[in-house]
């Protein structure tokens, strides 16, 4: 499945976003995405490891 990847890029994205709100530079933006990323990553991850149990 695609849920950590779709999850990763879905967190960069708003980490960017968000950081670039908050009038971050490029180096802000790069460490909020990336923080962002693994989370989101991780939270997809769960995602998958639960529907992967629960149909089987």
């Amino acid at each position: 499945m695609i849920f950590p990847l779709a999850g990763m890029l879905f967190g960069a994205a708003l980490g960017a976003w968000r950081a670039r709100s908050n009038g971050g530079k490029g180096k802000d933006m790069v460490q909020w995405a990336a923080v962002f990323a693994i989370i989101f990553g991780l939270i997809g991850l769960f995602v998958l490891i639960f529907i992967q149990r629960s149909v089987v």
